[in-house]
């Protein structure tokens, strides 16, 4: 009954635990054995939080024993967390040394609407050092293997959340999106990621590195999970000065509509731009034959153009450095986390150079250096300036597509899952990874990521990303609900059921 339960969906857990058919101690500690279990092997998790789940999970089991009603639709249901949301009971590190062990004194407000929700937290997973990656290889505390072929990335900076879904470790997780890092970890591991338009999920409490970018999102393995989820942490939050005060859109509503298949008068915008060479040819097959899932379901295909898209990358490597050499400021080794021992040192600046030298990894540093340099005197404006002025033509570009088309549609990824070690030592080849999803970042607007398809040539899986405009959810969770059901299917069940690779390692 264990293992059954772990591979039940959150809104099939949901169910059986509003309906007492089985306990919510029950399901947690079943993903907790799963967790002992295949952790080893997969690594997506940098603390695991079992007292506490459980205490959740019993709290939840009482409040229905005494005929309360489920105080949310995922009541119960565990969830894992990406180590960059502040916890009052678990460590908080965002996978770096600098903050190893630090335990925060308050809990983000995205931690705060789990607790408040009834959602166990299971832990906290694995993460790119300050979310700056794309393979969760520039963790200090050890690399996340895919759950398909553990050689290989999970994506990241995301990369734990989503490999605890694709383990069978968590129903539920939570990741952030800089530049694609829900999206891209989603892709490669057969997974649903969703990165809701900027400031429709609170970002306090969410230890930052770019600011203007980061947004918090659900992750999950079907995209009514997802919806669920979504409805749960996003919402105005007044200590959150970027969050939108408007009402949540309907995302669940339109899952269940989506799940109907029936797609007749909406339009799909083929983005130029994000096509043609470059894509692994599996990746580019999977995206045609997504494409006339489509117009099988009755959508208008129509090709759209997005000509500052090709200067997306160049702009947000401006643009995100910059943010973190000013955010990463705080980590000086005078107010907490990490501090070299100060008596080797004369000075407070000695001691918070040598921290800062041994505390952050070299990517960390790498985009630091590029950041304090794009913001330093005489080079501000030939840099920081031309890139914020790329941004909005980059946000033009949308407003023009989003006016022919009511979502946009592209490969998530360029190519499938890479094999550990492959392109560490290559960060421009690293950067390619995020061709397709940074443009969203840059805009703000609203953007997931669902399985699109299965490589025959590695096995692996591949991702169609959606595209909508700000606060455009609905829609995109309708597209992607109509293309989950024609695909499974199609298929013979979800792709995410194949996973083979982590129980051949076990």
């Amino acid at each position: 009954m264990s293992a059954e339960l772990t591979r039940l969906t959150a809104a099939e857990l949901a169910a059986k635990i509003h309906a007492r058919e089985v306990s919510s101690v029950e399901v947690t500690q079943a993903h907790l054995d799963r967790i002992a279990a295949v952790e080893p092997a997969v690594h997506a998790f940098l603390h695991v939080g079992a007292e506490s789940a459980l205490g959740a999970a019993a709290r939840v089991d009482a409040a229905l024993a005494g005929g309360e009603a489920p105080v949310s639709p995922l009541a119960g249901v565990p969830l894992a967390l990406k180590d960059v949301f502040t916890t009052i009971d678990m460590p908080t590190t965002c996978g770096s040394r600098i903050l190893e062990n630090w335990q925060p004194p308050y809990d983000a407000t995205l931690t705060a609407r789990l607790r408040a929700a009834g959602i166990p937290i299971l832990g906290k997973t694995n993460m790119d050092e300050f979310a700056m990656g794309s393979s969760t290889e520039h963790s200090a505390f050890g690399p996340t293997h895919n759950p398909w072929n553990t050689s290989r990335i999970p994506g990241g900076s995301g990369g734990g959340s989503a490999a605890s879904l694709a383990a069978f470790e968590a129903p539920l997780a939570i990741g952030t999106d800089t530049g694609g890092s829900i999206r891209q970890p989603a892709a490669l591991t057969g997974t649903v990621g969703v990165k809701p338009t900027y400031g429709g999920v609170s970002r306090y409490g969410l230890v930052a590195a770019a600011s203007s970018l980061d947004q918090a999102g659900p992750c999950a393995r079907t995209v009514l999970d997802a919806a669920l989820l979504h409805e749960v942490i996003a919402g105005h939050d007044p200590r959150d000065a970027t969050s939108i005060d408007a009402p949540v859109p309907a995302v669940v509503e339109a899952a269940r509509q989506g799940a109907e298949g029936d797609l007749r008068g909406l339009k799909v915008g083929i983005v130029r731009e994000l096509g043609g060479e470059g894509y692994q040819p599996e990746v580019e097959a999977a995206f045609q034959a997504s494409l006339r899932r489509l117009e099988s379901l009755g959508a208008e295909l129509v090709e759209v153009s997005c000509p500052h898209f090709e200067y997306a990358m160049s702009a947000y490597y401006l643009i995100m450095p910059s943010e973190v050499s000013s955010n990463l400021a705080r980590f000086d080794a005078m107010r907490y986390g990490l501090r070299v021992s100060p008596e080797a040192y004369s000075s407070a600046e000695e001691v918070m150079a040598a921290t800062r030298e041994v505390g952050f990894g070299p990517e960390v540093k790498r985009r630091i250096m590029l950041g304090t340099y794009a913001l330093s005197s005489g080079y501000y404006e030939a840099y920081y300036g031309q890139a914020q002025k790329v941004r909005t033509l980059i946000s033009n570009d949308f407003a023009g597509a989003f006016g022919k088309a009511d979502v946009l549609v592209s490969p998530t990824t360029p190519t499938t899952a890479f094999g550990l070690g492959d392109k560490v030592d290559d960060p421009l080849a690293m950067y390619l990874c995020d061709l397709c999803t940074i443009p969203s970042n840059m805009a703000g607007n609203a953007a997931m990521s669902v399985p699109a398809g299965i490589s025959e040539s590695d096995g692996l899986p591949v991702g169609l990303q959606i595209m909508a405009p700000a606060l455009g959810e609905a829609v995109m969770y309708r597209v992607a609900a109509a293309l989950e059901a024609a695909r499974d299917a199609a298929d013979g069940g979800p792709l995410i059921q194949r996973v083979n690779g982590l129980e051949a390692s076990v």
